[in-house]
């Protein structure tokens, strides 16, 4: 669908493809979406770790999106992604030459600032994403002196954007009552196409030594402190004794998986998967297990519940709003990790209900197509740019819009 208003929208990231994380993929659903819609975007981003020269502007502003990647330094804990530097300079001159209608900023370090004054320099209209709790990572990796700091930074910054997207009602209300303003709720999407039951493999599963008796547990994301995978472990203990005839499964990568192998040594570990081979090995399991209470949204259960898996959370971020407990998956109370781990069981012991919830699970997300998620980001950042009031903008169709043939 062809917008009758094109904009040119400048975003700003430290993460996006190849790159692999739910900020990431999600953002580059989002400005494909808005590219597809016939609106210009200049993205600037940090350059990949592999490292890629950093892109001359366009002669003849014919590619879009136009990426210009910037340098960056690594994140301690996380060697495979990097921070923004500032680039304040590059930014206003690029801006004052061809001038964006909206700034939206994904991510809030120092390249994020930089482009944050920028655009407030310019007179240029600021949006940004809440997209990741840095402040309750820190007790994670024993610097819990730093939350306060991290949090006043995180929320300093949002406050000076003219309006804060995020994913969740439950987050919104959360930030609200930390003194952030101008919030507004921007869920993410799925793609239910690729992430599909009948994606599921027996070669797969012959792959982690599971013939079609063997009940898989599965677990997918960074393998690292904040996604608080020994629960996941304690999880599958629990599991192993009510089935014995069980594969513990982790696809991902991080530093703790030398840990988390030495706590659970039959456990398998797929490394990093994307696109079909992600789908396959989430099709190919048969329970969904999700510890995680670090999470602004948590891409993996939508991902999840697409492939057809009952799965196991906490009352919290995407599971919170999307899962009904004991009808498309279980939910348990973020204070009490033994529930967690009863409902873990209990679910694995009943294939019949197993089943069931994914099947339900599969249904209920079917709704949650990027192309819903990237017509509101577009109403949002039509409103932005007219100056009007956010509150009076329909939350589910976009606006200036004529009659197109193209859709995302």
């Amino acid at each position: 669908m062809l917008a009758a208003k094109p904009i040119r929208l400048a975003v700003v990231t430290e993460t996006y493809p190849p790159d692999l994380n739910g900020v990431a993929m999600s953002l580059s659903r989002l400005i494909a979406g808005m590219v597809d819609r016939g609106h210009k975007v200049d993205l600037y981003r940090v350059r990949p770790r592999h490292g890629q020269p950093v892109e001359a502007p366009s002669a003849d502003d014919s590619d879009n999106p136009h990426v210009t990647a910037l340098a960056g330094i690594p994140i301690p804990a996380y060697p495979d992604l990097k921070m923004g530097l500032p680039a304040g300079r590059l930014l206003v001159s690029r801006w004052r030459d061809a001038r964006p209608d909206l700034v939206h900023i994904a991510t809030e370090g120092p390249l994020g600032w930089s482009a944050l004054k920028a655009a407030k320099s310019l007179g240029i209209p600021v949006s940004s994403d809440f997209r990741t709790q840095f402040d309750h990572y820190s007790a994670h990796y024993g610097a819990a002196w730093m939350a306060k700091p991290i949090g006043a930074w995180l929320r300093s910054f949002h406050n000076r954007a003219d309006l804060t997207m995020v994913p969740t009602q439950a987050l919104k209300q959360d930030l609200g009552g930390r003194g952030f303003r101008k919030l507004r709720v921007l869920g993410r999407g799925v793609d239910a196409g690729l992430f599909d039951p009948r994606q599921r493999c027996d070669a797969v599963r012959e792959s982690w030594g599971a013939n079609a008796d063997t009940l898989v547990a599965l677990c997918v994301g960074r393998l690292a402190a904040e996604k608080n995978l020994g629960l996941a472990i304690d999880a599958f203990a629990a599991i192993r004794k009510a089935v014995p005839n069980s594969r513990l499964v982790f696809v991902g990568s991080g530093p703790l998986q030398q840990a988390l192998s030495q706590a659970c040594p039959d456990a398998v570990f797929a490394g990093r998967r994307e696109g079909e081979a992600l789908a396959r090995h989430y099709a190919s399991a048969d329970l969904f297990l999700f510890p995680s209470l670090s999470e602004t949204f948590g891409n993996v259960v939508t991902e999840s519940m697409a492939s057809g898996l009952a799965t196991v959370a906490f009352r919290h971020a995407a599971a919170g709003d999307l899962i009904e407990s004991g009808v498309n998956g279980v939910l348990a109370d973020t204070s009490r990790p033994d529930d967690f781990i009863a409902a873990a069981t209990s679910i694995a012991a009943c294939a019949a209900k197993r089943r069931e919830m994914g099947r339900q699970a599969r249904e209920s997300v079917l709704k949650l197509g990027w192309s819903s998620i990237v017509s509101q980001f577009e109403s949002i950042a039509i409103a932005l740019i007219e100056g009007e009031n956010l509150s009076q903008v329909s939350r589910t169709a976009p606006r200036l819009r004529a009659s197109g043939t193209r859709a995302v």
